[in-house]
């Protein structure tokens, strides 16, 4: 039997990953790393840069292509059929590289529990054991990096995508929200009045760049930032944090 080891590392800074991912990472027979295509190169690096400060002896390494999500109106069954296909590539990896391997590490960026399917996916994997070191979240290096509280005082947070703000709007009764996964700008979508926004990008990395201020006065220079980043770097990770009430 094979334990798939779902090995949260932070937001792409070394010293996010904990002694216990550091533990695990140095336990497993392979470690596999997923490739994006060439404009996403820098997100293998990173994992590649890690492994190169954690690891105490050699561990097999497996890169690994991931196939591309089809476009298409039908947003979940899209993503279900993607989620299958990768699950059909995990398997087929260790089969090719280490069948024998009875510990398999998947680094996770950020942390496997949050708005993100590797655990939905690994379930598709019936021959092997999931286990889950957990990583530290975009969130809390966001709120880190803004010196900010993620919730006002004995207030709730809601944590959202960028699909749920820009189809369905303010939550009613919510006074913060945690945007994640968001394509570009759904905030644009809001009225901005009275509304604060905390943004960051590539959070925990060198290349952290952060903004903040009132929603009606900082939103353009969001969005000119964010496309800069993006032609710069071929790629973007970015997350916000949306107050209202003028409370922090």
């Amino acid at each position: 039997m094979t334990t798939l080891w779902l090995v949260g590392i932070g937001t792409g800074n070394p010293d996010h990953v904990t002694g216990q991912a550091i533990k695990a990472l140095n336990a497993a027979d392979l470690i596999l790393i997923p490739r994006k295509g060439t404009a996403k190169s820098d997100l293998a690096e990173v994992r590649q840069l890690i492994l190169s400060q954690v690891l105490t002896s050699p561990v097999p390494v497996a890169d690994y292509d991931v196939p591309q999500r089809a476009d298409q109106d039908d947003y979940l069954g899209a993503v279900n059929d993607w989620h299958d296909a990768i699950a059909r590539v995990w398997a087929d990896t260790i089969a090719t590289h280490r069948p024998d391997a009875a510990n398999v590490a998947l680094m996770v960026w950020g942390d496997p529990s949050l708005y993100d399917s590797t655990l939905r996916i690994a379930a598709r994997l019936p021959g092997l054991t999931v286990r889950v070191i957990p990583g530290i979240t975009s969130l809390q290096a966001l709120t880190a990096a803004h010196a900010i509280p993620l919730n006002t005082l004995a207030a709730p947070v809601t944590i959202t995508t960028g699909r749920q703000l820009r189809d369905h709007g303010w939550p009613d009764g919510a006074t913060t929200l945690a945007v994640m996964l968001d394509k570009g700008g759904a905030f644009t979508t809001l009225d901005p009045t009275d509304t604060d926004i905390w943004w960051a990008a590539y959070v925990g990395m060198p290349e952290e760049t952060l903004i903040h201020g009132p929603l009606s006065q900082v939103a353009d220079q969001i969005l000119s930032t964010r496309v800069r980043l993006r032609v710069e770097h071929g790629w973007i990770m970015d997350i916000y944090l949306l107050r209202r009430g003028g409370d922090v």
